[in-house]
């Protein structure tokens, strides 16, 4: 017998080529996804003899989140069991350790939906220290600035109003729920919705833990709980996990148009007293952003334990450069002339970041379904030219209460409370949101920021009655356009004092997440970010990211690079999710207790 050395030279070449392959693949797309929503564990035999039955507990009325909506939704259903003399069991489940610790907004507080709800509020102590006293709007140029007068009963217009530190009432809201009987389980993330036979939701799971990075059981696993309930009310703020899969599986957008957001990054700075001028709120537009980018500042003085100022910046998602990076807007808005001196010989205490609903009445889905409702940002009740929504996000958990009360019964074993929708239609909320429907639409023209200003003035001239409604259009993802009809833009190096990096700003989140558990930033398949999001839009997700969970880094053999993901940095803001060009990315609930520590933000 003799060999063939020409074909065996070839086939060992060949053989080298594939492990070369194999090699350069696997180091560039690596196994990135090991949640168990993208690789089941009935196909892992990892878990064939794992233990997977859930301690079951029953409730009449169960909230996912305990944010304004949540909390308001759980006082007002006591409220009513109280006065019938009534025995009522309401839940509230929270993802942060504690009631408030992922809360972040602006935010100045219009108490129109507090002064229903408690009115004796003052009595009892909410934390509204801060009345609004002066409004100073303006536009920017790169180095001047234009006053704008705010006129009363214009959007922007905040007397009657109070600045406050929202987490904190949110805070005093859970207290006053606890004092009343509601039942507030924080550090229980809802990762899972629950079904009965006939398709109605039956209720939410709460997550596991013990689970490792890789996807396999720890020795210390536990099966998350099961809770039931007559009645679930969604309140998990803007693009909740659990309630855009109920938005979907019931096609509550059916008469509605796609949902567009915006991102807001917030800081928390103590400034020299002899600034401080407690109960001014003050709004800028222009500069930094071009006229095409929608956003806008917001700086309030806080009459707090110490002379605190509340700074942010807002950037609506529908931006087309993938090469913005909203963190870094933020910071280097911060050096605009009239603007630093507040911050020269001032300290920042506090950083954060979350996603905003900006659609508006036009992008409001239907409300109920079988077996619950969505209240608060979780149905997209911001009103944005006032810039404000905390107050809607109340009155609709109010109303949801006062639905459910109504069409529960001993009997129930699963509600949809039919009549939330028409209170909805017959509240101030619904009046208030169709009035300014048509602004946020009306920066979509080719004048950009002004034809929005332009429409803006006009529309509140007529007091919102034009006889249209003009269209939202392409939802914010599809928005972005590849990176080569695009430029890079030269953002300065931040200075330590003023503007700072991201790495060092998520230092002061608190945020903390398990390690050892798979990461919960999800994707759909895992070579998408480099063959898609790097190769058409140079990887907008390490830009539009607020704070550093993105991140291409080079392979090995010098050749490409590869995503890493960094989900112990995530703040929850859900802005990959939202943004993200090719709908890959699908953000789910980490261990519960995960997450920001924000304290009053």
């Amino acid at each position: 017998m003799s060999l063939n050395f020409n074909y065996l030279g070839n086939s060992m070449k060949v053989v080298k080529q594939i492990k070369y392959f194999k090699r350069y693949y696997s180091e560039q797309f690596p196994k990135i996804t090991t949640h168990y929503t993208i690789h089941p564990r009935e196909k892992d035999p990892r878990w064939k003899d794992v233990n997977m039955e859930r301690f079951v507990d029953e409730t009449d009325i169960l909230i996912v989140g305990g944010g304004p909506a949540g909390m308001s939704a759980a006082i007002r259903a006591k409220q009513l069991a109280e006065k019938d003399g009534k025995e009522l069991r309401v839940c509230v489940v929270e993802k942060a350790s504690e009631v408030g610790g992922h809360i972040l907004s602006g935010a100045v507080l219009q108490p129109t939906a507090l002064n229903e709800l408690i009115p004796d509020w003052k009595e009892k102590g909410a934390p509204l220290k801060t009345p609004v006293t002066e409004d100073k709007f303006a536009f920017l140029t790169g180095s001047g600035r234009i006053p704008i007068p705010v006129i009363p009963g214009t959007p922007m217009y905040n007397h009657g109003n109070y600045i406050v530190r929202l987490g904190h009432v949110v805070q005093w809201l859970g207290e006053q729920a606890e004092s009343m009987g509601v039942e507030i389980y924080p550090g229980y993330a809802a990762s899972e919705i629950l079904y009965h036979e006939d398709g109605s939701v039956k209720g939410i799971a709460t997550n596991d833990v013990g689970v490792a990075k890789d996807g396999s059981p720890k020795d210390n696993f536990e099966r998350g709980m099961e809770l039931h309930a007559k009645c679930t009310i969604f309140a998990e703020g803007c693009h909740g996990h659990l309630s855009k899969q109920i938005i979907q599986k019931f096609n509550l957008r059916q008469n509605a148009e796609n949902q567009t957001y915006g991102i807001g990054l917030k800081e928390l700075w103590e400034i020299n007293p002899e600034k401080h001028r407690p109960g001014r709120v003050e709004h800028t537009i222009g500069w930094p952003l071009n006229k095409n980018t929608y956003g806008g500042s917001f700086l309030y003085h806080l009459n707090d334990d110490t002379p605190l100022i509340a700074v942010g910046f807002v950037v609506g998602l529908d931006y087309t450069n993938p090469y913005m990076s909203p963190f870094r807007e933020f910071q280097r808005f911060k050096h605009h002339p009239s603007i630093k001196s507040y911050f020269e010989d001032g300290t920042r205490v506090s950083y954060g970041a979350r996603a905003l609903v900006e659609g508006g009445f036009q992008s409001i889905p239907k409300l109920t379904f079988p077996g619950g409702c969505l209240v608060g940002c979780a149905a997209g009740l911001i009103n944005l030219p006032k810039i404000k929504g905390t107050h809607n996000a109340m009155k609709s958990g109010m109303l949801a209460a006062e639905s459910v009360y109504e069409a529960i019964s001993d009997q129930t074993v699963s509600i949809e409370p039919v009549s939330y929708q028409e209170k909805f239609n017959q509240s101030w909320i619904y009046k208030e949101l169709k009035s300014v429907r048509n602004i946020r639409p009306s920066f979509h023209t080719a004048l950009g920021l002004y034809g929005g200003l332009i429409y803006g003035g006009f529309s509140t001239l007529l007091n919102g009655k034009e006889p249209w409604t003009l269209k939202h259009g392409k939802p914010d993802h599809e928005r972005l356009k590849p990176a080569k009809e695009c430029k890079p833009i030269d953002y300065p190096k931040p200075d330590g004092k003023i503007s700072f990096d991201l790495l060092t700003s998520v230092a002061l989140t608190g945020t903390n997440h398990e390690g050892d558990q798979p990461a919960h930033l999800t994707l759909k398949d895992d070579t998408v970010p480099v063959t898609n999001n790097l190769e058409v839009f140079d990887g907008p997700e390490g830009r539009f990211c607020p704070a550093g969970v993105y991140e291409f880094v080079p392979l090995e053999s010098g050749e490409g690079q590869r995503l890493q993901i960094n989900a112990q940095n995530c703040i929850h803001c859900k802005t990959c999710d939202i943004k993200d060009p090719s709908q890959n990315i699908n953000w789910v609930v980490p261990e519960g207790g995960g997450g920001p520590a924000y304290n009053g933000m």
